[in-house]
């Protein structure tokens, strides 16, 4: 401890001590270094600050390389949701809850440095969540939020709506969804509720300590895709509807044969369907006949 020391720095220093990530560790030394001692004495003190600064910038840096190159490795599935939100905005402790993910779930200030990826069931299919880095973090990546089908907004309260949203830019589709809604009043909720309404959000008001809403949000993000769920069985057999083939509007029985292998479609010597797109069960169909959500499709080969 520095003779003479500002009590703000004498702060700083204390929570410097207690910091545990190393965005705050940094955060907390250049705090201490604008309120270190200015006389002759504080010289060495400064410099010292200086030095350990300087190493864990360039420790933030490797951990940020580090952190883009985990990004890129994610393997993209079928059905992708991103939850972005500020710091401490709730996105793990929702990951947690949605998803088989176990986040490290932190008071502190950015305590993601990198994707945390889960996997929600939800009407047979599988839907991957990841949250990312806080969107004022040195380690937010837009890239992955432009790609991702959909995006979802999580917000404690309704100013930081525009901000958090003013910084995404993306191709998908988007839910808002606001949190701590335990804490308001019946009152607040309708309050809130025409206003999102009135400028046309797709949103809902969740809290992840109650579990308020949280079946409403697992159907919105499933709804919000807009895919086809189709079953495939084996002659004699029945659809294992554990795990569905996802596909995009308007594909036919050929796509679905070539999703299971590629040149799969020409050994194909019978098609029979059932479901919404079907005349009557087992209706034998053509490669091009164009199939719907929840259809079972038997494939019969050479």
């Amino acid at each position: 401890m520095p003779i003479n020391a500002h009590p703000d720095f004498l702060q700083a220093e204390k929570e410097y001590i207690q910091a545990q990530t190393l965005e705050e560790k940094i955060e907390k030394l250049k705090k201490m270094i604008s309120h270190a001692p200015a006389h002759k004495g504080g010289e060495n003190l400064r410099a010292q600050l200086k030095t350990r600064l300087k190493k864990f910038l360039e420790q933030q840096e490797k951990s940020k390389k580090a952190g883009k190159s985990s990004k890129k490795g994610i393997k993209k599935e079928d059905m992708q949701a991103i939850i972005v939100g500020n710091t401490n905005s709730g996105k793990s402790a929702l990951l947690k809850l949605l998803t088989n993910a176990n986040p490290k779930i932190s008071q502190n200030k950015f305590a993601t440095t990198e994707p945390q990826v889960g996997m929600m069931g939800y009407a047979t299919t599988s839907i991957q969540l990841i949250e990312i880095p806080a969107i004022d973090s040195e380690f937010y990546d837009k890239g992955i939020v432009y790609t991702a089908d959909l995006v979802i907004i999580l917000i404690n309260s309704f100013k930081e709506l525009h901000e958090v949203e003013s910084k995404i830019r993306t191709s998908g589709k988007k839910i808002v969804v606001l949190t701590k809604a335990d804490l308001l009043s019946t009152q607040e909720k309708r309050k809130h509720q025409a206003t999102l309404q009135s400028k046309k959000y797709n949103f809902v008001m969740i809290s992840t300590k109650t579990k308020e809403n949280i079946e409403e949000l697992r159907e919105k993000i499933f709804q919000s895709f807009n895919k086809l769920r189709i079953y495939t069985k084996e002659p004699g057999k029945k659809a294992d509807k554990n795990r569905p083939m996802i596909l995009e509007p308007g594909k036919n029985i050929e796509d679905v044969a070539e999703k299971i292998l590629k040149g799969f479609s020409s050994r194909v010597t019978q098609i029979r369907i059932w479901g919404p797109s079907s005349k009557f069960p087992g209706q034998i169909v053509g490669p091009k006949h164009k199939v719907r959500d929840l259809d079972i499709v038997e494939f019969k080969t050479k």
